[in-house]
């Protein structure tokens, strides 16, 4: 995924936020692909509305698209797969916070939007690794998710574990890769082999854990 780049505009005006959404859906539904939108259906993405839109070409919409906060909580309350997709990459990074990401996440039900909320807007906040370690904890599979995505971008970005914090994570990621939730397993197993690249005591710490 190419990341969206967050523009400083105008804040839309509060009464246009319901045209704007209408404008949104029309388009999407224009650009609808029933195929994979079937096929999302049948793997379980269950919504009132899912469009099947292929995520580069959601991608290049929301390039088109104002980034606001008002346009964004409103798209993330609809039940519409392309809508809640869209909120994480129209949502400004510095007008959201970490009791707004928790928030988001309750209601999150498909790893489809905890990796988008993540790519496009998580990543690109400077309190967002203190959300890892509390979410890690979690006892809410989509949380743990989040988490283990999380961490994988931000040791991209060069961000580091302390000791302490390390062997929490890898003591989360043993319990998870050895769980029943198949999708928190192969994040969980991700995120440690990214841990493990980081370096030769990284290395050797998460051989430790789970070896």
């Amino acid at each position: 995924m190419s990341n969206i780049p967050q523009t400083t505009e105008t804040p839309l005006a509060a009464e246009t936020i319901p045209d704007k959404i209408r404008e949104i859906k029309q388009e999407l539904r224009a650009m609808m692909n029933g195929p994979i939108s079937q096929a999302m259906r049948q793997r379980g993405l269950t919504y009132k509305v899912n469009f099947g839109v292929e995520l580069p070409r959601l991608q290049e919409f929301a390039a088109t698209l104002p980034h606001d906060r008002r346009l964004a909580l409103a798209l993330w309350q609809e039940d519409i797969r392309e809508c809640r997709l869209l909120a994480g990459m129209l949502m400004p990074p510095n007008e959201f916070s970490a009791d707004l990401a928790e928030l988001w996440f309750e209601s999150i039900r498909f790893t489809e939007e905890a990796d988008c909320t993540v790519f496009h807007l998580l990543r690109e906040e400077p309190w967002a690794s203190e959300l890892i370690m509390p979410w890690l904890a979690s006892e809410r599979p989509l949380f743990r998710y989040g988490a283990y995505i999380l961490l994988c971008q931000l040791l991209r970005q060069g961000k580091r574990l302390t000791t302490r914090d390390a062997m929490e994570f890898l003591d989360h990621a043993r319990s998870d890769i050895e769980g029943t939730e198949h999708s928190v397993a192969l994040a969980a197993r991700r995120a440690v082999l990214r841990y493990s690249e980081c370096g030769m005591a990284e290395e050797r710490l998460a051989a430790t854990f789970l070896h």
